[in-house]
């Protein structure tokens, strides 16, 4: 049977075999992190100039770019991996995300200050309504195709 001695005991040689064993310097919180690879600090750091060098409504246009990509890429995977039973209607979603996605690429190259010199005879307002106009005759056609 077990005693209080026997506890004492055990308590004792768990303490020198914790005194023995090396123990491992606990890491420091003022240590350096582990080095990010090139890529990593190359894309973080054009990430933040773009924050910082970009107007709002640049990031609005380049947002809508975005959303424009990701639908045309859902469309496509659905029609590859689901069906494309009205190609039709397929031909003409996709035709209308690329249509989209090249107007809105050329309005904001129109509306973008740095690039005034090659667009000097046309102000941003007359970019923003070729960009309905435009908008406008595409889906227009694409209503059409659909049948």
């Amino acid at each position: 049977m077990a005693g209080p001695k026997s506890s004492s005991n055990a308590s004792k040689r768990a303490a020198a075999t914790a005194a023995a064993t090396p123990s491992k310097p606990a890491p420091s919180s003022s240590s350096a992190p582990a080095p990010a690879s090139a890529s990593t600090v190359a894309l973080h750091t054009l990430w933040a100039a773009y924050l910082d060098a970009t107007p709002s409504r640049l990031k609005l246009v380049d947002a809508f770019l975005v959303f424009l990509v990701l639908s045309g890429v859902i469309q496509f995977v659905y029609c590859v991996l689901v069906t494309s039973f009205p190609f039709n209607a397929f031909l003409a979603g996709f035709a209308s995300t690329v249509g989209q996605f090249v107007l809105t690429a050329s309005l904001r190259s129109q509306v973008n200050a740095k690039n005034r010199a090659l667009f000097k005879d046309v102000s941003p307002e007359r970019a923003f309504a070729d960009f309905v106009v435009g908008s406008v005759v595409l889906h227009f056609f694409v209503f059409n195709f659909l049948g």
